[in-house]
């Protein structure tokens, strides 16, 4: 049941839709076999990177989708843009985007670098100070 699950998964198909299906355990079941089980658990950390891979495949195969529609009036064919299939394609990409960046953020995340800089863009001085609490300087004598 677990390869089957994770194989799912990884074609890209929900937990939620695959523990609907008939024959199947439920998403409690799932959940409480991913906190039980340390082989399923590696497994099905897998089949969600996997997962991420699909999502991102299809984002390509929206981006490649035809948003335009035929219009045949007699003899006449012309190709219209279609501003509402633009719209939702849009809306699907950048829907698989977020998801692939959750699921695996070092592949699919945004990257944010921070960089440290003095004023003028030179180095930054670093000073170190050393205070002795508790302790008298000498006088010499």
């Amino acid at each position: 049941m677990a390869d089957v699950i994770c194989a799912r998964l990884a074609d890209g198909e929900s937990l939620r839709s695959i523990c609907s299906g008939k024959a199947m355990p439920s998403k409690t079941t799932v959940m409480r076999w991913l906190a039980s089980n340390a082989a399923f658990r590696d497994q099905y950390a897998c089949a969600r990177e996997q997962q991420a891979d699909t999502l991102v495949d299809d984002i390509v195969a929206i981006a490649d989708e035809a948003a335009v529609t035929i219009k045949h009036e007699g003899e006449d064919v012309s190709l219209a843009l279609d501003a509402t299939a633009v719209a939702r394609n849009r809306l699907r990409v950048d829907a698989r985007k977020w998801v692939a960046a959750r699921m695996a953020p070092k592949k699919y995340g945004d990257r944010i670098a921070q960089e440290i800089s003095a004023p003028g863009g030179g180095p930054v001085e670093v000073v170190t100070k050393v205070e002795i609490v508790g302790v008298e300087p000498s006088r010499g004598d």
